[in-house]
């Protein structure tokens, strides 16, 4: 379907679905992770048309083109992150939203050379052409998937982010709920009737102590919809090793192995106690709408 552009909002229409949908964020230019997604993919039955990316496909790891590459050969759905605007417009930055002066920031000067440095034109110019915000219908239900927030690419949605400001994001997005990335912790609340999803990242671990990273199935059933976090299983002892043979920052090789994030700069007191928790997810089912009126 064509794009629709709303402001400076270019929105990909893809109307009713009624079949599930696969949901990844976050290929951060690691090679094997993203591979071992769209084996993933292929193994669960879902086709290229039902398969939705949250963007970042080029970021912290050491195989920003071959990456890019693998996502652009599967013919999947891509919704530009703050990486594919910065990347695709020649910025001097990721624009990822990390703090002054915190580790991150420090951090995303090296690996966003290299990356920028790695990536070839072409490719940029794709990733200025993706839409920065994706429609669809199902069960009753209207979804939009953006890469941070409705109102910003590059805002930090976290678990304990007050209901308050996602109540005012759907609004602002005219629907019933959001699904996102950026943040890089998977999660799922339902309030009020509305939803706030995140579908995780694949190219690093959630800092949870555990080496998995998510993604999350979309299912339409009798209970209404199914959302579904689940682990991804890949190489990442070859991922870290590239990293490390290209000099990008050890601290973010080494997350790769240990599941730990070598910086707790961009979360809540909340989410960084929790860290090396490992996750564990039960299905979350979001009822009908007219089961809901009921």
């Amino acid at each position: 379907m064509p794009d629709r552009a709303v402001g400076k909002t270019t929105v990909l229409d893809l109307g009713e679905i009624s079949e599930p949908v696969l949901v990844f964020g976050g290929p951060y230019s690691n090679l094997q992770a993203t591979a071992a997604m769209m084996q993933s993919a292929r193994n669960l039955g879902i086709k290229p048309g039902r398969v939705i990316c949250t963007g970042d496909i080029v970021a912290y790891c050491g195989n920003p083109e071959e990456t890019t590459d693998i996502i652009r050969d599967a013919g999947i759905h891509v919704i530009q992150g703050n990486c594919e605007i910065s990347f695709g417009n020649d910025a001097d930055s990721c624009g990822c939203g990390f703090d002054a002066g915190t580790t991150c920031d420090r951090l995303s000067v090296q690996w966003y050379d290299f990356a920028k440095n790695s990536l070839s034109q072409e490719a940029a110019t794709w990733m200025s052409t993706l839409p920065t915000q994706i429609r669809f219908q199902m069960g009753g239900k209207s979804l939009a998937v953006v890469h941070g927030a409705p109102s910003s690419v590059n805002q930090f949605v976290f678990p304990s982010t007050a209901v308050e400001t996602k109540l005012s994001e759907i609004t602002e997005a005219d629907c019933d709920g959001i699904i996102c990335g950026h943040s890089g912790l998977p999660f799922t609340q339902i309030f009020d009737g509305l939803l706030w999803h995140n579908a995780g990242a694949i190219g690093l671990p959630a800092n949870d102590g555990t080496r998995r990273t998510w993604f999350s199935m979309i299912t339409p059933d009798k209970q209404g919809l199914r959302f579904e976090h689940l682990p991804l299983e890949y190489d990442a002892e070859a991922a870290s090793g590239e990293m490390l043979a290209a000099g990008l920052p050890n601290e973010y090789a080494n997350a790769l192995t240990s599941g730990l994030w070598d910086n707790c700069d961009i979360l809540p007191a909340q989410e960084t106690n929790q860290q090396g928790v490992p996750l564990s997810f039960e299905p979350t089912y979001w009822s009908s709408l007219r089961d809901a009126a009921e």
